[in-house]
C-alpha cells in the first residue's frame, strides 16, 4: 500500500506529499498522522503541499480535518508550498480550510511554528506565575 512519509524534527512533524494524492491515499494519511501525533506528542505538524498540481474537495476536506484533529491533539497545522492553482481551486470550491495556517514555503512554515510554540511556552509560563501568585496570597 502506497503511503506518505512522516518525519519527525525535534517538536515537529513533517509531511512532504511529492505524489497525485487519491481519495485512499488521502485517508492513509489522515490515518497515519493521526496515529503518529498520537505517539510521538508533536507540537506542530507542517505538510509541504509544493508536489500537488490538483486538489478537489475531498483532499481540501482531509486537509481541513488533519488540522482538526491535530489541534485537539495539542498540535498546530501549517500547509505550505500551496499552488496558484491550487489556491484558486479551494477558493472557487468555496473551501476555506478553517483551521489551517499556511506559509509559501518550508522555511517559513517552520518559523510559523517555532513562534506558536514560543508563544505557547510563554502562556504556560505566565500562567504558572499566576498560579504560584496565587498560592502565595
Amino acid at each position: 500500500m502506497e503511503r506518505i512519509p512522516i518525519l519527525k524534527m525535534g517538536n515537529f512533524l513533517l509531511v512532504t506529499i511529492q505524489v497525485d494524492m487519491h481519495d485512499r491515499l488521502a485517508t492513509t494519511l489522515q490515518d497515519d498522522l493521526t496515529n503518529c501525533i498520537t505517539q510521538t506528542h508533536p507540537h506542530g505538524v507542517l505538510i509541504d503541499i509544493s508536489g500537488l498540481e490538483i486538489v478537489d474537495s475531498f483532499i481540501g476536506r482531509i486537509l481541513g480535518n488533519i488540522a482538526k484533529i491535530s489541534r485537539v491533539l495539542d498540535a498546530e497545522t501549517v500547509v505550505v508550498g500551496m499552488q496558484p492553482a491550487v489556491a484558486i481551486t479551494l477558493v472557487e470550491l468555496g473551501m476555506s480550510l478553517t483551521g489551517i495556517r499556511t506559509a509559501l514555503n518550508v522555511e517559513k512554515g517552520m518559523a510559523l511554528l517555532r513562534s506558536s510554540l514560543n508563544e505557547t511556552t510563554n502562556q504556560i509560563t505566565a500562567n504558572k506565575w499566576r498560579v504560584d501568585d496565587d498560592a502565595e496570597d
